[in-house]
Formats: structure tokens, sequence, C-alpha cells
């Protein structure tokens, strides 16, 4: 696997030369010091925690979710108050207004969109990458045809997500993803790995197995420059990997993607807004394309009771399998530096 030369965003001497230099080729696409993206969470991944993680070496990533392009267009300026370093903004396939989204990042020149939640719809990377401020466009991938797909469509970096991650995910583990898709794709092209990373000694493995980097959303959601009510955040603390659960699919004509999430009245709560979602499709009420929305929309009502308004009984704790590996409250440089420190003390014991 190629290995860059020390960047102009990484300090020459380094006390992790090792990982940097596994991470050169992911660290010089995003413009950071360190190829750790911040997994967009919802309400949770905003102005603080992105500039945060930017400025501490990472990259942050906006979570768009359900907000209005007026509403992401405000987001993307108070983020830039708070850092000058590149952040990304990660928008979801299927929201209703994706185009004008775009054209909000092109305004800002923002640098890295990530697409979630599906397979781009057509002109939506060539919207983001031929504006007068072209971005680079990173995909999910949930399978190696999928990932071959998006790379001939355009992608210029994937993300591979196992079902280890908080929030949406798919039916197949980080590390089997890994052993499928980085043989076959990581000597040509950028493969960032998500999923169920708690550890630095985790990112080394992945690092020499050919990927990029890494993306993690559990192991930030805590940090203390996150907004995260105090009772979401002691819910983390209080959890093991065992509580962090998938979502059921009650009706399979229903197009509902999984949901990992601690559980709590609130999932049970989802069971039974899925079952009112297929009575309403039964009665024409609604056509498919609305009621997957409309799922989109219930977890971001969830999202926000838990995270904004800390009731963690109701609300939707969405976490990783990572979850019990996250004990306290720290700032996201530490995090950072104790991962990078983690993955050098790893490939150090190992060459």
């Amino acid at each position: 696997m190629p290995v860059a030369a020390a960047a102009p965003n990484r300090p020459f001497m380094s006390n992790t030369p090792k990982t940097d230099a596994l991470m050169a080729r992911g660290a010089d696409f995003l413009g950071s010091e360190h190829a750790i993206l911040c997994g967009a969470m919802s309400w949770v991944s905003e102005r603080n925690l992105v500039s945060a993680i930017s400025n501490a070496g990472g990259f942050g990533v906006i979570a768009c979710g359900a907000m209005t392009p007026d509403l992401l267009d405000t987001e993307i300026a108070e983020t830039r108050k708070r850092t000058d370093k590149p952040f990304g903004v990660n928008l979801i396939t299927m929201h209703p207004d994706l185009f004008d989204l775009i054209a909000v990042c092109e305004k800002h020149a923002v640098t890295h969109v990530v697409l979630a939640g599906g397979i781009p719809p057509k002109g939506s990377v060539e919207a983001i990458k031929g504006g007068k401020n072209p971005a680079k466009v990173i995909c999910f991938a949930p399978t190696l045809a999928l990932a071959k797909k998006l790379l001939r469509s355009g992608a210029d970096a994937l993300v591979i997500e196992g079902m280890e991650a908080g929030g949406h995910i798919g039916p197949v583990s980080t590390s089997v993803l890994a052993q499928e898709i980085l043989p076959e794709l990581s000597e040509e092209h950028l493969i960032f790995v998500a999923g169920g990373i708690g550890r630095g000694s985790a990112i080394a493995g992945y690092l020499e197995m050919g990927a990029c980097g890494v993306q993690l959303g559990t192991r930030f959601a805590c940090a203390k420059e996150s907004i995260a009510h105090e009772n979401f955040k002691k819910a983390f603390f209080r959890a093991s990997a065992r509580d962090a659960v998938a979502s059921v699919q009650v009706d399979a004509r229903l197009p509902v993607i999984p949901v990992r999430a601690l559980k709590n009245k609130g999932t049970e709560e989802f069971t039974s807004t899925q079952r009112d979602i297929a009575g309403r499709l039964d009665r024409e009420e609604i056509a498919m394309a609305e009621a997957q929305l409309q799922v989109e929309h219930y977890w971001a009502g969830a999202l926000r009771r838990a995270v904004i308004d800390g009731d963690v009984e109701n609300g939707s704790l969405m976490a990783g399998q990572s979850v019990g590996m996250v004990k306290e409250e720290e700032p996201v440089a530490e995090i950072i530096a104790k991962l990078m420190a983690q993955s050098e003390e790893a490939l150090t014991q190992r060459r």
C-alpha cells in the first residue's frame, strides 16, 4: 500500500509516526491532521462538537438530518465561526430538499459532502462535484458490489460501516466488510472503516488491512464539547455493548433501515409507529416514499427528546456497541490523542 510523506496539515515531528504514515492518504484527502472522521449524529454533530473535532486534528461532520436549507445555512456559518479547519456535511439522500441542501454546501464552499441513507439520486453527485465550489463526495457502501458502483458513479471515497455502529445500520459486521472490501479496493481507492471502533488498537488493525482512516460516532457523543443532555451522557456511561440493540422491522413492505440504540421505551414505541405507518399505507393515505420519510422524522423527534430534552426513557439513545467503552466525559482533543496513542502502541508492538 502506498505511503505518503508528511503533509503540510500534519506536524513534521510526530509522536505517532507509524499511525500517521498509514493515515496519510486519508488525512491528505480530508485536509486534516488525522484521518479520523466523526460520524454524523443528529442533534449531536452540530457546530460545537464538529468544530472541536476539526480543531483537535480530526474531521468533523455536520449531521444535516431533517434540517431545512435555511437551518443548514446557519449551522455551517456558525461552525465556520468556531474553526478555520476543514469539516464536512452529511446529507440524507431521501431528503426532499436534497438539491437545495447541496446548493447551501456549495454556497459555503464546504469541502466534503457525505451522502448517507441510500443510493445517491440521479444528478446529486454531479451537483456536488460540478458547481462553482466543487466538493469531494463520500458515500456509504454496505456491500462490495455497491462500493464498486458508487466509485464508478463518482464517489471520491467510501465509508464501510458495520452493524456494530449506532444509528442506521446494515446486516454485516465491520470485520467482515473490511475483509471483503479492503483487499479488493483499498490499493486504488480511499476507504474509511466505521462501526464498533472504541480503541486505537482497532484503528491500527484496519489501517494495516488497507483502510485510509476511520469514522467514529459513539466515542465522541459524550465528549465535553458535545451539547448532549447530561441524562443522555449518563445513559451511555451506564451502558454495555449488549444494551445497544437493533430495531425490528414489523412489516416487510415498509423500507425501514434498522437502527441501533440503547433499549428503552422509545424502541418499543418505534414498533408501534411502524404498525401505524403500515396501516396508512394499506389505506393508501400515503405513498411509500412518504412512509419512509415519516420513519426518518420519527427518529429525528425521538433523538431530540433524548439528546436535547434529556428524556432517556422515551427518546432515542442511538449508540453503537462500543458504548461500553465510553465511561466518562472527556475533551475531544484527549479522545483523539488517546486513540492515536493506542494505535501507535499497537503498531509498535507488531512491527
